[in-house]
């Protein structure tokens, strides 16, 4: 356990979540229904678990085939209400998740942004003529009812293994899991054997119907700043100031490792809203670094510090994506889900 001495108060909590899940499974709290598919990804714990890579990959799979749209609650932003990401938007408008997306796809898909999901919903569908839409980590809000959810769960920080809140890290009991229509093992090692997938499957004991894949992060070749970009092998050349505002930065700094020794991380919370007391803490940090240095943070953080000009031009960012093992499967799956409804 991780918290062992807070576990009482995981009791009071299991019983708030566990009486609210029962009032919708009873249709007691009215949960909405869309013609429209949607598809959620979301988990059942705070903190990465890999939902926005997964949301990026299904946008842009999805538009090749639909007319797309993804729709999150817009995380961090300094405004209310429903707003589609365009070329005027930036991340104090729409949360840094929806600006990134909109960075590096631009508007091959529809990018919206509603704490309220349900209304959200219904003016993006309806509005962009959608034909899929794509929830960003609506698992817990319940009064929308996608047609298919995707469960993430990160490979080192399993469902099966957490424990409810504040004695763990889970937003509702383990039997969340069977709401699920997939439940994807995320940030897994690039070496997976079948018998820790044996082993992670037996655990999380799927329901009939279920169906549990494996994915693991896949690192550009590149990094890339303002109208540049430096291959990766040439990163052991440089003093690196990594920056990271994100749940879990350990997958990044073991894959830096791999690239570079000469590495100083400045840690902030998820979703940070950098100040220019930030900004001159970061600056400060970089100027000890030795002749040839740069900046380097995720491609989620970038959208927020490239805002700031004395960063502009020392910033990189690293672009990752997903790797779904048995991926064509994945994908049939998600069709056929999609072309059905």
């Amino acid at each position: 356990m991780k918290r062992w001495y807070l576990y009482p108060f995981s009791l009071g909590y299991h019983l708030v979540t566990g009486i609210r899940n029962t009032m919708y499974d009873l249709g007691i709290f009215k949960s909405t229904k869309f013609k429209t598919p949607i598809i959620n990804v979301g988990n059942l714990s705070v903190g990465g678990s890999g939902k926005s890579p997964m949301v990026m990959y299904l946008a842009q799979y999805l538009s090749k085939h639909y007319r797309t749209g993804v729709l999150s609650r817009g995380y961090g932003r300094l405004t209310k209400g429903y707003e589609v990401t365009n070329y005027e938007s930036n991340y104090k408008m729409v949360g840094d998740e929806a600006m990134q997306l909109f960075e590096r796809f631009k508007n091959r898909f529809v990018i919206a942004v509603s704490e309220e999901r349900v209304p959200g919903a219904k003016k993006v569908i309806e509005d962009m003529d959608l034909e899929v839409l794509v929830l960003d980590d609506a698992m817990q809000h319940r009064a929308i009812k996608p047609g298919f959810n995707i469960l993430m769960t990160d490979f080192n920080d399993p469902f099966f293994k957490d424990y409810l809140l504040p004695a763990g890290d889970l937003r509702e009991s383990r039997a969340g899991y069977k709401r699920a229509d997939i439940i994807m093992v995320s940030k897994c090692p690039d070496e997976l054997t079948e018998e820790t997938k044996r082993y992670y499957i037996s655990r999380i004991r799927p329901a009939y119907g279920q169906k549990v894949f494996f994915s693991s992060i896949g690192y550009d070749e590149n990094v890339y700043g303002k109208d540049k970009m430096l291959p990766d092998n040439n990163l052991n050349y440089y003093d690196i100031l990594l920056i990271t505002g994100i749940a879990n930065p350990k997958p990044l700094l073991e894959h830096l490792a791999k690239f570079s020794k000469r590495v100083k991380h400045l840690k902030f919370r998820d979703h940070h809203n950098f100040t220019d007391d930030d900004i001159k803490k970061i600056l400060a940090e970089y100027k000890k670094l030795g002749e040839y240095k740069l900046i380097l943070t995720t491609e989620k953080d970038y959208v927020r510090l490239k805002t700031f000009d004395y960063l502009r031009d020392i910033v990189y960012y690293w672009p990752i994506n997903v790797l779904i093992d048995k991926k064509e499967e994945f994908n049939q799956i998600i069709l056929e889900y999609v072309r059905k409804n």
